[in-house]
């Protein structure tokens, strides 16, 4: 999960309002689809104006039916990367997980993408392991005493035993120093997959890997 202000679904844009139920490439085509288009309905800035546009003449119905369908529901998407001790791309994945109703979702997500980069590192034959998260609330639950009535108790404990296999330590690290698996969570939420192995780095990751190999900083937000 990520509260980076891109776009979750395309990746590439801000998540602006008029970007995410207009602009983003998964949106505008169901716009053409409902016959929207117009210029002047692709080309307005201000929200309000194009709300306006939309909302008056013949089209009124299916406009709102529009509106209403891309701005629900949010897509949560979990993702990870492994990497060796030089930085070099090893394995990464991504996967859908659901949609957001509350944050037991998001929390689900987290804990998720934990479970799924431990048990990649184990079918990798991966014995020492330092795990990455920026959700400490995640790395808490692991590290602390068994909750046997949590929601996720069964998926926080399979966790505890996947790292009790091996030399597997946990951390905890800033969402922006951690831009690889972000990129990956977005492109979980943008597919209908459970869960997708990237045996080479997916096309838009590789500027990020790049970034990360020169070292560049990002600041906090």
């Amino acid at each position: 999960m990520t509260s980076s202000s891109t776009c979750p679904r395309c990746g590439t844009h801000d998540e602006t309002f008029l970007h995410c139920v207009r602009d983003c490439n998964f949106s505008r085509p169901i716009w053409q689809h409902l016959r929207f288009i117009s210029p002047k309905f692709f080309n307005s800035t201000d929200v309000h104006e194009w709300l306006k546009f939309g909302s008056s003449g013949s089209q009124i119905s299916a406009f709102s039916a529009g509106v209403c369908c891309l701005g629900s529901p949010v897509r949560a998407g979990f993702g990870g990367i492994i990497r060796n001790d030089s930085g070099y791309y090893m394995s990464g994945f991504s996967g859908f997980s659901g949609f957001i109703q509350g944050s037991s979702d998001i929390l689900h997500a987290e804990l998720l993408a934990i479970y799924q980069g431990l048990t990649l590192a184990k079918n990798m034959a991966i014995d020492e392991l330092v795990c990455y998260s920026d959700s400490l609330h995640c790395i808490n639950l692991i590290k602390g005493p068994n909750i046997n009535y949590h929601v996720y108790a069964v998926l926080i404990q399979d966790i505890k035993e996947l790292i009790s296999q091996s030399n597997t330590t946990i951390c905890h690290t800033f969402r922006e120093g951690n831009n690889c698996a972000d990129y990956l969570a977005k492109l979980g939420a943008s597919s209908d997959s459970d869960l997708t192995i990237h045996a080479s780095p997916p096309e838009g990751l590789l500027d990020i890997l790049r970034s990360d190999a020169t070292g560049t900083f990002f600041l906090r937000e």
